[in-house]
């Protein structure tokens, strides 16, 4: 096929699908954020004239030009069957912008206003940090093993995405169950639905129709939200600039700096991993440029009054699977910027319940988890599950708040389990992968790296600070020397027993 006879669809059917898909998560985010915010004191119109519009633009600018880069991707590979990135907020970093920055900083000043607008500047600096980390985007994902990366970015999935969100489908037993079923038969087992709507869509329309009918929703939710309409257009201004120098001069609000730094490498690396998931899936982006797409569209949100960092999303996977091109990212843009600045996004989410969406989620979870296992060679399977289990302690100490009255009764080692959860995961996979392949040298390094991890508190402790898990840096380190001396004397290994075929899947060094 010509150049010049390719075509690349702007929209086709699948698109729908996997827009609902994406447009849920982001709804979700979007809809926690207005409430949590109004709950902690800050007024309507910062919430809605501000943060969510700028929050809109970040998702606007991102989702086009991922479209962009899915449509250049296409032409150059003459392939129709690219599907453009899944962009927005990641839901993790908006926990930590919420709880660690936004809320520390009201308490301390009492003033919303300021603030919002030390938030905003701490959104523009992590926005600016993640640009700048895109120029070693490639040379990470180049070393770091494609089991590490997908494991931990499956432990996200089955946590906070596919658990939590099996939770709330049964909150709603009747809709949640019968949604859940429409998802498995039509997306998973590709059975064309009634009309031949696309299985999101049909799955959303039943699920609000039986809500309304079983009395779980009502007329007057219906009613209430309709106050929540207006005109909410985003603007520009300089509050990012106000916020980033009093974090510098400031030595009060300095002190958020040390949540801002290890949050944005979590982002980096949430969208490294991500783009790998779909590099294996078939589409090669280049994550440095990824990554800098997302610093951009950071930085633009915080110009806007937006609070909360973006990055290339965990859909992207189901995206894929779906069958979406580049129609979905485009429609999601749109969609968003109109949902702000109407204030549609409360209106939606006192119409549409919960369980009706749900569901959906699971499955955006449930591939991803597929896809970490799918991409690797059954050999590496261990080192995925493995690279998986941080998330459960942070899942546990995200909830409950680190609450650790409530968590240590049931064990000591959940709480540092969970802090720097990413991080944590990456390096055991990584280690457990160098381990099934006998190389014990890079296997001490990733041992190195943890315990210097430790020290300086990106993993296993509360905040940034030298010496802040001493025990934890001891125990990798000490791992790091039974490795070189794996490596030195290059001991025997026992044959397994039995082991399963591998896969043909190509490996990283």
């Amino acid at each position: 096929m010509s150049s010049g006879s390719f075509h690349y669809p702007w929209f086709k059917k699948a698109d729908l699908d996997a827009f609902f898909a994406l447009f849920q998560n982001n709804m979700a985010n979007f809809i926690f954020i207005a409430i949590t915010m109004l709950a902690m004191g800050f007024p309507p119109e910062i919430v809605f004239g501000r943060v969510l519009p700028g929050a809109a633009i970040a998702v606007v600018v991102g989702n086009f030009y991922y479209a962009y880069m899915a449509n250049r991707l296409a032409h150059k590979e003459q392939r129709t069957n690219v599907t453009a990135l899944s962009y927005g907020i990641s839901t993790p970093v908006m926990f930590v912008f919420l709880f660690g920055v936004l809320s520390p900083v009201y308490k301390m000043t009492n003033d919303a206003s300021l603030a919002w607008k030390i938030a905003v500047g701490a959104c523009f600096l992590s926005g600016l940090i993640e640009a700048i980390l895109g120029l070693t985007g490639r040379w990470v994902q180049r070393n770091l093993p494609r089991a590490a990366m997908l494991g931990a970015v499956a432990g996200v999935a089955l946590t906070f995405i596919a658990g939590e969100m099996l939770f709330q489908t049964l909150e709603m037993p009747v809709i949640g169950i019968t949604v859940l079923g429409i998802i498995v038969l039509g997306v998973i087992g590709r059975v064309v639905m009634p009309f031949r709507v696309p299985p999101a869509f049909f799955a959303i329309i039943l699920g609000t129709v039986l809500a309304y009918a079983l009395g779980e929703a009502d007329m007057a939710g219906f009613r209430s939200s309709l106050d929540s309409f207006g005109f909410y257009p985003p603007l520009f201004s300089l509050d990012f600039f106000h916020g980033v120098t009093a974090l510098f001069v400031d030595p009060v609000y300095s002190a958020l700096l040390v949540v801002v730094l290890p949050i944005t490498l979590y982002n980096a690396i949430e969208t490294m991993n991500n783009v790998e998931a779909m590099k294996v899936l078939g589409d090669d982006y280049h994550v440095g440029e990824c990554q800098a797409v997302d610093g951009v569209g950071t930085m633009l949100g915080a110009a806007f009054g937006g609070l909360f960092p973006t990055t290339v999303y965990i859909a992207s996977a189901s995206s894929k699977w779906m069958g979406g091109g580049r129609g979905y990212s485009i429609l999601n843009g749109v969609v968003y910027l109109i949902a702000t600045t109407c204030g549609l996004i409360a209106v939606l989410a006192k119409i549409i319940p919960m369980a009706a969406v749900a569901p959906i989620l699971v499955f955006v979870g449930v591939s991803m988890v597929a896809t970490a296992f799918q991409a690797n060679a059954k050999r590496y399977y261990p080192a995925v599950a493995l690279a998986m289990l941080p998330y459960i302690g942070n899942f546990f100490m995200t909830r409950l708040k680190g609450q650790a009255d409530l968590l240590n009764p049931i064990s000591t080692g959940i709480i540092p389990l969970g802090q720097g959860a990413m991080f944590t995961a990456m390096m055991i996979g990584a280690m457990t992968v160098c381990v099934i392949d006998q190389q014990f040298r890079r296997a001490t390094v990733f041992a190195l790296i943890s315990a210097a991890m430790a020290y300086t508190g990106l993993i296993h402790a509360p905040k940034l600070a030298w010496n802040a898990a001493p025990e934890f840096a001891l125990g990798y380190f000490i791992l790091a020397l039974m490795f070189l001396y794996c490596a030195i004397v290059k001991p025997k290994v026992i044959p397994a027993p039995f082991e399963m075929p591998d896969v043909e899947t190509e490996q990283q060094p």
